[in-house]
């Protein structure tokens, strides 16, 4: 085997190791939630067991389930959606109309996605409190958008760099306006980096669990807060959280598996020249 195809071989297995490493604990969480309590808390853990789907039932007719199923729903893709009504114009002018300060912008607000949310929690609350939007789910929507909205301007910023600047010259000439260049020029070409950016946000919001633990408690609180309620004064009941746990991330993990094309190919799209 000559040495360049071994090295290919390694790499390869590297690959492979590292993504059964990173799946491992989804596998986990999938297998505990068919378990019985007493199977989920054995020292050691059983590899065999008799399946139950008990702690999925639980999970799913809590009467709580529906209403932070569809606050989850609104809070990702109504965030998610305001996010990209902000970024796309903002990306639009940064790409097509730079200025001298367009480079320090962007880095500005890819830095805040570096800062703990811990650090700034007690003046985001007192806002939320004396605006009365604790337990809000239009106002959590806000703060995802919030905390989103950088990913989503630099990923549609890095697409729209690299559509060639000639259309959008030949538009002009063509004597169409700033709105018309951007709506019927810029967006049906830019699908793939849209769909890619939009379900980026959504997921980053649907996974989002710091935000919601500490600005909701009943009526706006989304799946990582119901995931959280398994844990009582009387315990933490590991099968029914994984239960939970994993009723909550399918969504998202469909969603990403059906359009899993398109998400690369929108989040690499000029990446190779």
């Amino acid at each position: 085997m000559s040495q360049t195809r071994r090295i290919r071989w390694e790499l390869t297995l590297l690959a492979y190791l590292a993504a059964a490493i990173m799946f491992f604990p989804i596998f986990w969480l999938f297998l505990t939630g068919f378990k019985s309590e007493g199977d989920a808390i054995s020292i050691p853990p059983k590899l065999l067991f008799t399946p139950t789907l008990e702690s999925i039932y639980e999970a799913l007719t809590r009467s709580d389930y529906a209403r932070h199923f569809l606050n989850s729903i609104i809070s990702a893709v109504g965030s998610s959606a305001l996010a990209l009504a902000l970024a796309i114009p903002a990306a639009y002018s940064m790409a097509f109309y730079p200025t001298k300060r367009t480079n320090g912008t962007l880095l500005w607000m890819i830095s805040t996605k570096m800062m703990p949310p811990v650090g700034v929690i007690i003046p985001v609350y007192l806002i939320f409190r004396d605006l009365r939007w604790l337990d809000n789910i239009w106002a959590l929507a806000l703060m995802y958008t919030v905390m989103n909205l950088p990913v989503v301007v630099w990923t549609l910023y890095a697409y729209f760099r690299e559509i060639p600047h000639e259309i959008m010259e030949a538009a002009r000439v063509d004597g169409a306006s700033t709105a018309q260049e951007l709506t019927r020029v810029l967006l049906p070409v830019s699908g793939p980096a849209i769909a890619s950016a939009a379900l980026l946000s959504i997921i980053l919001a649907w996974n989002e669990a710091f935000w919601s633990l500490n600005l909701t408690s009943a009526q706006a609180s989304p799946l990582s807060v119901y995931v959280s309620s398994f844990k009582t004064a009387e315990g933490l009941f590991w099968a029914k959280m994984s239960a939970a746990s994993m009723i909550a991330i399918l969504p998202v993990m469909v969603m990403g598996w059906l359009a899993q094309r398109q998400l690369v190919r929108g989040l690499t799209f000029g990446a190779i020249k």
